[in-house]
Parts: structure tokens; C-alpha cells; sequence
């Protein structure tokens, strides 16, 4: 049997977090603000050479957000194309640990704003439609 041929494709690898308080208003998420695109999202960032998944997820939590976070269990997968290349991102669901940092929103930083906010304030707020309905997935409102 012959061996399939390579595609010379990089597959994209990113893990990231659904970090959930619970609030006077509910059940909180935190989003983010990305200056560069000017968009708002879930915490997510690419694995560093020899991560895990589940590393890469804490470790992107507490750059984006200043919130050391632990992971609870699994929350849903994404994909989607950027460049022509493939993309996955793995979430997980998280809970803070302790108080959450103030992370510096210099000009520099990715990052330039967090909110917390319900299921049903994010959907709207969220600029992709992948990562709106994986919260539409994972949680019932």
C-alpha cells in the first residue's frame, strides 16, 4: 500500500480558555480586546515548541488576562483558515486562581482590554462566529 503524499501544509496549533466567575449578574465569562485587529475574542494563543495543549491554555490565560487560571476540563474545539493555512485551537473550561493581575494595556501588549461578561452579552460582542458557537454549544443560557 502505497504511503500518502505529504500536503507540505503546517497545521497551526493554539490552545486557549473559557474562564468562568460566578457574579452578582450570573455566570461570567472573560473576553478580550486585541488592538491589532481590532476585534474582541476568547483568550487563545499558539503552543510554544514542545507544549501541551493544557500548558500553552494556562499560559496564554495569564498573558493575555493576568489571571492565573486552572483548567477545569475540556470545552469544544475550533478551526478555522488563517493565511491559507490550517488552524486549531483547543479550549478549555478554567477557573481563576486567586485574584486576576492588572496586566499592562501598553501599546505593545496584545491585549488592550478584558471584560467580564454573561453567555448572552458575549454572543453579540464576540467577532467570530466559531467562537460564539462554541459558547453556544457548551453553555445553556
Amino acid at each position: 500500500m502505497a504511503k500518502p503524499a505529504k500536503s507540505g501544509i503546517k497545521l497551526i496549533k493554539a490552545a486557549g480558555g473559557l474562564l468562568w466567575r460566578d457574579s452578582d449578574d450570573g455566570r461570567q465569562v472573560l473576553i478580550v480586546h486585541r488592538q491589532r485587529y481590532n476585534d474582541w475574542t476568547l483568550p487563545k494563543g499558539k503552543l510554544d515548541s514542545g507544549e501541551s495543549w493544557e500548558e500553552a491554555a494556562v499560559r496564554e490565560m495569564e498573558e493575555e488576562t493576568g489571571c492565573q487560571a486552572k483548567i477545569d476540563q475540556f470545552a469544544g474545539i475550533i478551526s478555522y483558515s488563517v493565511g491559507g493555512r490550517p488552524k486549531v485551537v483547543i479550549f478549555f473550561h478554567m477557573t481563576p486562581q486567586g485574584k486576576c493581575k492588572e496586566i499592562p494595556l501598553a501599546s505593545e501588549m496584545e491585549v488592550d482590554a478584558i471584560q467580564w461578561v454573561t453567555v448572552s452579552e458575549a454572543i453579540p460582542i464576540l467577532s467570530y462566529e466559531t467562537e460564539r458557537l462554541l459558547l453556544r454549544t457548551v453553555v445553556k443560557d
